[in-house]
């Protein structure tokens, strides 16, 4: 990594002039304050903040890095990691990712350069380079999706979408169909597989023409809705796998004239608080989000050796799947 005197002798100038020009002060003259960041660039230098911590005493920020704000899962999360890290004496800092690799990398490099006390963090696939922050002694903990040799928090995705695609054939439905997210993200992959899993326990076969794979947000669980209720023959049920898609999902009945537990079932992951408000109530996969977070601060704050805490979600019956009675059954 190169320091700022390397950055100095590029640009013709003085250390003190690098900083003061890096910092953006006034004094610098337009011309040098071009040449040091000419040669910032060229150099990929980054400021030493292990320097600017040190003469603070301490590190105390951890970095926490999740895929979407605006899904009421990751605000539990949140919460959860920052109780615990103010009790630990720690501030958070909150990133969104976006489930955008590029995004993610950079947030990882802000991290690194400002030598953050730890990390918190939904990786976006498995593909998520955390190199920087071991190389650096950065400890991370992974939330919801796993990374190999770090300490991660998870839940049981498989055995919940078993479960939420088992009670809907024991409530009779015939066709279910499955909205999940992103391919070759572990959990939407996972409860891809909890759905397969439940058909083939009732002797039924997976039928690919009833899995539709989405952005985990609402304009992705409508689409991938549309196509489904648009089909030949539509899904009397849907397992969807989380609360935005649910949202997109309930959209698309909406405009079809349908209702979800009337004309066709719903099971969806996340026990957003909405979800008890509409009429029907939509039945539910609870995951502890809260509890997810809290584990995960407790992780970074304790260190040691990496492990794996894997916590359960919950089926909690609502009146969204009462059951198939206005279907004919075959």
């Amino acid at each position: 990594m190169a320091t700022i005197h390397e950055v100095a002798a590029r640009a013709g100038v003085s250390t003190a002039t690098v900083s003061r020009a890096l910092n953006g002060k006034s004094t610098v003259d337009p011309e040098l304050a071009t040449r040091v960041a000419a040669a910032a660039r060229e150099l990929d230098y980054r400021p030493n903040a292990v320097a600017r911590n040190l003469r603070r005493q301490a590190t105390t920020v951890w970095a926490l890095i999740i895929s979407d704000i605006e899904n009421p899962f990751f605000t539990a999360v949140a919460r959860g990691v920052e109780d615990v890290a103010q009790a630990a004496g720690h501030s958070v800092v909150l990133c969104n990712s976006d489930e955008d690799l590029d995004k993610e990398a950079r947030y990882l490099q802000v991290a690194v350069a400002e030598r953050v006390a730890g990390v918190v963090l939904s990786p976006t696939t498995v593909d998520t380079d955390i190199g920087p922050l071991v190389e650096h002694g950065i400890p991370v903990v992974a939330i919801d999706r796993p990374l190999r040799g770090i300490s991660t928090v998870l839940v049981g995705s498989r055995t919940g979408a078993r479960d939420a695609t088992t009670h809907l054939i024991a409530a009779g439905y015939r066709r279910i169909g499955c909205i999940t997210g992103p391919q070759r993200v572990s959990t939407a992959e996972q409860r891809v597989d909890g759905y397969a899993e439940a058909l083939r326990a009732s002797g039924r076969r997976l039928n690919h023409r009833l899995v539709r794979h989405a952005d985990f947000k609402v304009s992705g669980g409508r689409r991938a809705a549309e196509r489904l209720l648009d089909a030949s023959r539509p899904p009397d049920a849907l397992f969807v796998a989380n609360s935005l898609m649910a949202i997109g999902a309930l959209q698309a009945l909406a405009a079809r004239g349908l209702r979800a537990g009337r004309d066709v079932g719903m099971v969806a992951f996340d026990d957003a608080p909405w979800t008890q408000l509409v009429d029907p109530p939509i039945t539910v996969v609870a995951q502890p989000a809260y509890a997810i977070g809290e584990a995960a601060g407790r992780l970074l704050a304790d260190g040691g050796a990496p492990r794996t805490v894997t916590l359960d979600a919950e089926l909690i019956i609502r009146a969204s799947s009462r059951g198939a009675s206005g279907h004919q059954q075959s």
